[in-house]
């Protein structure tokens, strides 16, 4: 079979990719030429059109790589994805049902239709929703439609944690003590768990991205760590069968990408270094891990290789491993799919590891050899997620009202779903985007990461940005020193309390405002052709005297005062407290951005300036700032918090779960009171104070949305009191 002419461009591009590089990178051992007679000489089932069965990011960049390999790409969405990034790219696109992902997303028979209808001969399921289903991978069998993915009996065989780790054990792979039996009673899981000795973690039977999975200390939050982490797998997986195993402390979560083919084959494209997560979700992955000697790499990769053997493994697989401080590892689960850091391994190999997918689909032989496959300098993936890392990585839904990133090039990637204008939807993950960068070794790629993260700017909802800025500039991370704990240790440097801005930014702030003043005068004048005007001048000009401007100014809670004084020859005094800072600027527009240039005390700088509402965003090479603008009383709204008596009120937009408590009912400070499900997570509401409930305000299955309140109570006596 011929190679097609996208083949030939990806090539090229592969091509001129390494050729831009020579100073960095070794010779590399893989010829081209060799890659090319493979993919010309390889037979197997044409693949000319396929349907993603995902959406977002990964739906995006399917398609990418379909495109660039001559495929035609049929997108699938939901009502909420209407006028999504991945339905523009798509060649063709279907709605499949309502937002909820059970009625879209999930629904195995929506998608096979459209399959149908569409003519495609492939289905790529990307990940999450159904990726690791084995009755989806069953149904396209049945159907004659290619599943992109490993057969229905390795997902079911990797998919049940409790089967995967005998099926380890006996090839040979190290495996972490625990129980993985069918007894699923309470009693049963507690008497486990105490025999295997606390900590242990209570993980979902068939789960993945650290749905379903709790870390349980003691005895005495063991059944309610159970529940929610029950809860939390049937809604994600339908199954709330649960494992215990032995709580490593500490520990280093390294992953390695394994490919096998329809011919018996199968590979390693070494390992990642996954470590650094919250709520047990990755944040920041790197390639390869750091401080792994080449011994050690090797035995990783023998033992994922034999793990993907042991289950006659198909297409793109990852096998996980948790580490010690000695570099010992263990077996902990396989992910039967593509991973949403795989362009990490890419950006060391080379690779298009969704072609090789698509390729190894129709039925040819993995591209290349082990020997051949070669691994080049350093990568690191930063995930950038709606969320607020202030207010516990809570996750949220909004509108991304201003979004710029960083330039795209051979060495930096932006994998996003989303652009300018979208909307963060509360049905589905919080991920905004992946940011990608590479370099020949690991502190050329960290500076490049720090320096990429920067130039991404968001306004319109929380972003996790500036923590991921901090994280990477953290001693040990830069020391690769990094493990499952890294965030809990280092919780005051990276989530500081009181962050002050500094009087250089609010002299920013304050004069962004004065020149964004100007301009509108300025376009008035030009408008009502009126100059002599007195709503066209905002200079603040007097005969014989400075003009003295008091401005207010909200860094936080607090609110400072800022004496701007307005000078002949256009710069400006500016005091707060007891210093004076000369300021001199001037707004302009660059890739439809808008810049503050400005000088303070002879110091120059560039920020890019967004004015939201009341409140003004700074971002520069120093990081970001936000800065509100103070608001009259009689024009603020009313608290949503001010309930009568007290209450609980709904942290973001989402679904009413489990209501916990009744009118009547007496509770304590930290009780659990509702159980929310929200951008795939569970939150539980939990009392504020001592009281008793008053009011209910919603039932199971209903929408909360954000800041609205959801039980209000009377505080007891002595809680007023003390209050007093």
């Amino acid at each position: 079979m011929a190679a097609s002419a996208g083949s030939v461009l990806l090539l090229a591009a592969e091509r001129n990719r390494w050729k831009r590089l020579p100073i960095l990178l070794p010779p590399r051992k893989c010829a081209l030429k060799q890659r090319t007679m493979k993919y010309a000489t390889t037979t197997g089932r044409n693949i000319t059109k396929v349907l993603i069965a995902n959406r977002g990011e990964i739906a995006c960049r399917v398609i990418r790589t379909a495109k660039k390999m001559g495929v035609q790409s049929v997108a699938v969405y939901s009502e909420a994805d209407r006028n999504s990034m991945h339905v523009d790219m798509a060649d063709e696109a279907y709605s499949i049902g309502p937002a909820p992902s059970q009625q879209s997303y999930l629904s195995m028979e929506k998608i096979i239709q459209v399959a149908k209808i569409s003519a495609a001969q492939a289905i790529h399921p990307g990940y999450g929703f159904l990726s690791e289903n084995m009755e989806f991978a069953e149904l396209c069998k049945q159907e004659g439609i290619i599943f992109v993915g490993p057969p229905s009996s390795a997902i079911r065989d990797m998919g049940i944690k409790s089967t995967s780790k005998s099926i380890m054990a006996a090839a040979g792979v190290p495996v972490v003590e625990g129980y993985h039996g069918e007894d699923q009673s309470t009693q049963c899981l507690k008497e486990h768990a105490g025999r295997i000795g606390y900590p242990v973690m209570v993980k979902a039977v068939r789960g993945g991205g650290g749905k379903g999975m709790r870390i349980v200390r003691s005895e005495k939050e063991f059944q309610e760590q159970l529940e929610s982490a029950q809860r939390e797998a049937k809604k994600s997986f339908n199954d709330d069968a649960m494992l215990i195993e032995k709580f490593v402390d500490t520990p280093r979560h390294v992953e390695v990408q394994v490919f096998g083919d329809h011919h018996g084959n199968a590979v390693y494209l070494f390992e990642r270094d996954c470590s650094v997560q919250r709520r047990h979700q990755k944040i920041i992955e790197e390639a390869p891990a750091p401080g792994i000697k080449p011994e050690v790499r090797r035995k990783l990769g023998e033992a994922a290789v034999r793990a993907a053997k042991a289950v006659n493994y198909v297409g793109a697989g990852t096998v996980e491993f948790i580490m010690d401080a000695m570099h010992n590892f263990y077996f902990m689960e396989m992910n039967t799919r593509l991973q949403v850091e795989h362009p990490v391994t890419e950006m060391i190999t080379g690779t298009d590891l969704v072609e090789w997918q698509l390729r190894i689909a129709a039925g040819e032989k993995i591209p290349l050899s082990q020997e051949e496959i070669c691994l080049q300098g350093h990568a690191f993936e930063a995930r950038i997620y709606a969320e607020d890392p202030d207010n516990n990585f809570m996750p949220g839904a909004g509108p991304l009202v201003h979004l710029s990133s960083p330039q795209a090039d051979l060495s930096t990637r932006i994998e996003t779903g989303v652009r300018q204008g979208d909307e963060v939807s509360v049905h589905y993950d919080p991920m905004i985007a992946k940011l990608v960068v590479w370099a020949a070794d690991r502190q050329a790629a960290l500076s490049k990461l720090r320096y990429s993260l920067l130039q991404y700017n968001i306004v319109g909802l929380r972003t996790n940005i500036d923590f991921l800025l901090r994280l990477s500039s953290h001693p040990d991370f830069e020391a690769g020193n990094v493990h499952t704990d890294f965030i809990p240790q280092h919780h005051k440097d990276l989530l500081p309390a009181g962050r002050a801005t500094t009087k250089e930014s609010l002299c920013q702030a304050a004069l962004g405002l004065i020149l964004k003043e100007k301009a509108m005068t300025d376009a008035f004048k030009l408008q009502t052709q009126d100059q002599f005007s007195p709503f066209s001048f905002s200079s603040g000009r007097r005969l014989n005297i400075c003009y003295t401007r008091n401005m207010t100014l909200k860094d936080g809670k607090n609110n400072v005062a800022i004496a701007v004084t307005y000078n002949p020859d256009g710069s400006y005094s500016m005091q707060i407290e007891d210093k004076t800072f000369q300021v001199l600027g001037e707004l302009h527009s660059e890739r439809d951005c808008t810049y503050l240039k400005c000088s303070i005390n002879g110091v120059a700088s560039k920020a890019k300036l967004v004015i939201l509402d009341n409140t003004l965003y700074l971002f520069s090479m120093e990081g970001s700032t936000e800065i509100d603008i103070p608001v009259p009383k009689y024009l603020s709204s009313v608290s949503s918090e001010g309930i009568q008596g007290g209450g609980a009120i709904a942290p973001m937009t989402g679904t009413i779960e489990k209501v916990l408590v009744k009118v009547g009912d007496r509770v304590k400070a930290g009780d659990s009171l509702i159980v929310m499900i929200a951008m795939k997570m569970e939150h539980t509401i939990k009392a504020p104070k001592n009281g008793t409930i008053k009011k209910v305000f919603y039932k199971e299955g209903s929408q909360a949305s954000r800041h609205t309140p959801l039980v209000e109570f009377e505080e007891e006596k002595s809680d007023k009191n003390e209050s007093q």
